[in-house]
């Protein structure tokens, strides 16, 4: 089946939509993962940076960027003719933090898009998705000037549950990106399947 289109003599399928946001600290590759892998043209609302916004945004590492996220990135993969993904990528700067409540309203899952060279700036995130038990994946975005580390080794830095996935990925190739959006789903899947388990137990 092609998006929109059934075989003939098929009934549609109704695909199963579902909600993930890809969140992460300031230039760390989020709105480069969700263009990266959506089927549709992504919206994006990146504003360039200006001397007034210097005291307050730390591009400290990311010197070469010039603009930033000041509402959200959407953008959209199917998966399957039975699954399709609705992306909304987060703003990553502290000022812009009070739209995250929005937009992990009805979310399914994250992921966490973590830089080995600034890890501290996804602890925001992390603590954000552990407290609302909303179930996350990390995304360690391997840049090319980045030393590479293995993952039990980001996920101690990260002090992070022995059950939270960690990925390696490139945010710019869409094959490793699809396989962090699967794990997402996967995961979220067995932490429902655990909770209802517990339910009837």
């Amino acid at each position: 089946m092609i998006f929109g289109r059934t075989e003939r003599g098929k009934p549609p399928v109704e695909p199963v939509t579902l909600k993930i946001l890809v969140a992460g600290g300031f230039g760390v590759g989020k709105t480069t993962l969700v263009g990266a892998v959506s089927e549709i043209k992504p919206l994006r609302t990146e504003e360039l940076l200006t001397e007034a916004g210097r005291p307050v945004d730390d591009v400290s590492g990311v010197e070469g960027k010039n603009t930033t996220t000041v509402a959200m990135d959407f953008g959209r993969i199917t998966l399957r003719e039975d699954l399709v993904l609705y992306l909304f990528g987060t703003p990553g700067q502290d000022r812009f933090w009070f739209l995250w409540d929005e937009l992990a309203t009805g979310a399914l899952g994250a992921v966490v898009l973590a830089d080995t060279r600034r890890l501290e700036d996804c602890f925001a995130a992390v603590d954000y998705f552990e407290r609302r038990s909303i179930p996350f994946v990390v995304g360690v975005n391997c840049f090319d000037e980045a030393a590479r580390y293995p993952t039990d080794a980001v996920r101690q830095a990260l002090d992070l549950d022995p059950g939270v996935p960690v990925v390696l990925c490139d945010a710019r190739d869409r094959e490793t990106v699809k396989e962090v959006l699967i794990r997402v789903v996967q995961h979220a899947m067995a932490r429902a399947a655990d909770r209802r388990e517990a339910l009837t137990t």
